[in-house]
């Protein structure tokens, strides 16, 4: 979350003029994308050893639309990218607040 938070205000430092901030709205665009990628897979183990898909599916619907908006933004398309952005920032931190209000229960391990 941390991370896509910093999205919007190096666009937004970049947009009073600093021009190298650019380099660190890339930079933070390619730390989201991996992080999101990762997160499809922690995804998917929960998927599996819970067999809980919801998680799964809210991931990949939050990973698909930064990807779109990851490809608008080096296409120059700002149309796209900003709407997307906001919405994918939003997206992520609804993600954030349902997972910490509602973590998934633990599964009862057997010692032998």
């Amino acid at each position: 979350m941390v991370a896509i938070i910093g999205q919007p205000v190096s666009a937004g430092v970049y947009l009073t003029g600093d021009f190298d901030s650019l380099r660190w709205h890339a930079t933070g665009a390619d730390v989201v994308t991996s992080i999101g990628y990762l997160q499809v897979i922690v995804a998917i183990m929960v998927w599996v050893r819970l067999r809980r898909p919801s998680p799964l599916l809210a991931t990949t619907a939050v990973v698909a639309a930064e990807t779109v908006q990851y490809f608008a933004g080096l296409d120059g398309a700002l149309w796209l990218h900003i709407p997307l952005g906001v919405m994918t920032v939003a997206a992520v931190v609804v993600q954030f607040i349902a997972a910490w209000r509602h973590p998934l229960p633990r599964r009862d391990t057997h010692h032998a």
